[in-house]
């Protein structure tokens, strides 16, 4: 299986450039499938029913969220309903969503989970115990498993990465919209990276207007982030496995794009 996860899809020039290039890039780079994290597509937070839907028409399979999952709540149904789309697996049991999807694709099933650090994170549950439960689920159930790991620090990223390493295909970093270059297959056969970047515009702060971020902390005074507009790149990793579920690479993934 050859697939290409896509990181925190950031307002309006990130989720054009979903737009215009996802089915593209399936026939150029002979993907399978690809995911992408769409918790930032809105404004810079949360998603709308109407942009999940699109992204879906456009040729993103599945989508994980994050922290920001709920910021728009009119994609509660959405969440509710799809099987295109996932809350991280640690939420709470009453929060709504599901804890992981499975895609059919041309190559066979992939699951998607997603799950939330805890390292300068808002309390959540344990992600070693959700990800046992949900791997309960699935296991015998998929073709091979991408973990969407959204945390601040990469001590999180790099223990869940072991942990996993032989259990799932890939554990792939996002939230932090600064790609890392640790791209690895791990021993046991998982391929990682601590993030793989956003979607979005990098003449910017994480994604935001330089200006503002630097007017407010600099001087205490609130403003509102506008979300950058230049130098507009599609950030992300492909990863190919073997029929066993095992990586057998992983490359990281950024190009640059008009919209």
């Amino acid at each position: 299986m050859r697939f290409l996860f896509l990181g925190d899809i950031v307002g309006k020039p990130g989720y054009t450039a979903v737009l215009q290039h996802a089915a593209p890039l399936k026939k150029e780079l002979g993907l399978d499938a690809i995911v992408a994290n769409a918790e930032n597509a809105s404004d810079g937070s949360g998603l709308t029913p109407r942009q999940f839907q699109r992204l879906c028409d456009a040729g993103v399979d599945a989508m994980t969220m994050g922290d920001h999952i709920y910021r728009r709540k009119e994609i509660m149904d959405t969440l509710q309903s799809s099987d295109r789309i996932v809350k991280p697996a640690n939420y709470p049991s009453t929060a709504a969503g599901h804890t992981h999807c499975i895609v059919d694709t041309p190559a066979g099933k992939l699951g998607v989970v997603s799950l939330l650090g805890r390292v300068y994170m808002r309390p959540v549950d344990c992600p070693f115990d959700a990800i046992d439960r949900v791997l309960g689920e699935i296991e015998n159930k998929v073709d091979s498993i991408l973990v969407d790991i959204h945390a601040e620090a990469t001590s999180d990223k790099q223990t869940l990465g072991r942990y996993l390493d032989g259990r799932v295909t890939a554990v792939l970093g996002t939230h932090t919209h600064v790609p890392t270059a640790d791209t690895a297959v791990l021993p046991g056969g998982t391929a990682f990276q601590c993030d793989v970047g956003m979607t979005g515009p990098y003449d910017s702060i994480i994604g935001r207007d330089i200006r503002r971020v630097m007017e407010t902390t600099r001087t205490f005074q609130p403003t509102h982030f506008y979300v950058a507009t230049r130098d507009v790149r599609l950030c992300g990793a492909v990863i190919e496995s073997d029929s066993d579920g095992k990586a057998t690479s992983i490359q990281r993934f950024e190009r640059a794009v008009d919209v």
